[in-house]
């Protein structure tokens, strides 16, 4: 079997997998990485770049490395790379756990409960939730739904389609240190400034794609356009920017503006704020609908753009 063929296989068995059981209960690879990367950490903490950046190639090398071993060791057995594939595959993505974090919230802040929409909020985002009323809740929570739908879900794939199994396994790796050392913290300032610009980078691809397909199936493609055009560089993170912007104008809401994030307040551009509203608890459930859209959409152009790609090949 080819690996094109491979990869859309085991690609779609892991991001069903992941819609019907969401993420491992007990074990989680992406959890142990974690463990892995805190201790190297440990070893390895000095405030300087280049200590950083050692931490990241040791990481995501090293994650790296070993994933493209298994993926050899089984290159000759079609079922069981396919296997393999469907494994990583359901291992990096979280679009399932991230719905149904988002989607707790939500119930709380239907049910009047702020106090247990602020305790659920940090599962989900960094953001103080002490400081937040349930508007900026809910607006919390759209907007960590649009990017996670691109870090946790349409990036991975993009970097399956390009790299396979190893590809999967380093891009969640990537993103994974930029969660833990990545942020602006006295502590990791300098120390994970490398983190920080490799995630930039891996998820410069995944981003947009998530943005054209936020476009796609948000059901207001010129508004979506329109704000993606107009506010997505006003945004700190190159890769948020167009994605949370898309995703303001296909839901027709206002995102950005004033958050306390890692112990500091930010004064962020408002997105889609001409043509959008205030975001309601009502747009948590549509958010989460529309990054399922997308991720299913997702995996249905990184599988073809493989399957193009091997028979040019072939």
């Amino acid at each position: 079997m080819r690996a094109d063929r491979i990869f859309a296989y085991g690609a779609a068995a892991g991001l069903i997998g992941d819609l019907l059981l969401g993420d491992p209960r007990r074990g989680h690879p992406v959890a142990a990485f974690g463990r892995a990367a805190a201790a190297v950490e440990s070893r390895l903490w000095r405030d300087h770049r280049g200590r950083g950046a050692l931490h990241t190639l040791v990481c995501a090398g090293g994650a790296t490395g070993a994933a493209a071993l298994a993926a050899r060791a089984v290159r000759n057995r079609p079922a069981a790379a396919v296997a393999l594939t469907a494994a990583a595959t359901w291992s990096v993505v979280g679009g399932t756990s991230l719905g149904r974090e988002a989607r707790a919230i939500g119930g709380a802040l239907a049910a009047g409960d702020v106090e247990l929409a602020r305790e659920r909020l940090p599962h989900l985002c960094g953001r103080d939730p002490q400081s937040l009323d349930a508007q900026q809740i809910a607006r919390a929570v759209v907007e960590s739904v649009a990017e996670n739908t691109s870090d946790a879900v349409v990036g991975a794939l993009v970097w399956g389609a390009l790299g396979g199994v190893p590809g999967l396994v380093g891009f969640r790796a990537v993103n994974t240190l930029d969660a833990m050392v990545g942020h602006k913290s006295p502590r990791h300032r300098r120390y994970g400034w490398a983190s920080a610009r490799l995630d930039d980078l891996a998820g410069w691809p995944g981003a947009r794609l998530t943005a054209v397909l936020a476009v796609a199936a948000g059901g207001r493609p010129r508004a979506a356009v329109r704000a993606w055009r107009a506010d997505a560089g006003r945004h700190p993170s190159p890769n948020a920017g167009p994605v949370e912007a898309s995703f303001a104008g296909a839901l027709g809401v206002r995102l950005g503006g004033t958050l306390a994030y890692g112990g500091r307040v930010e004064h962020r551009p408002v997105l889609n704020g001409d043509a959008g509203r205030d975001v309601r608890v009502t747009d948590i459930e549509r958010a989460v609908r529309l990054s399922r859209r997308v991720s299913v959409l997702a995996l249905a152009v990184c599988a073809a753009g493989r399957l193009a790609r091997g028979r040019r090949a072939g």
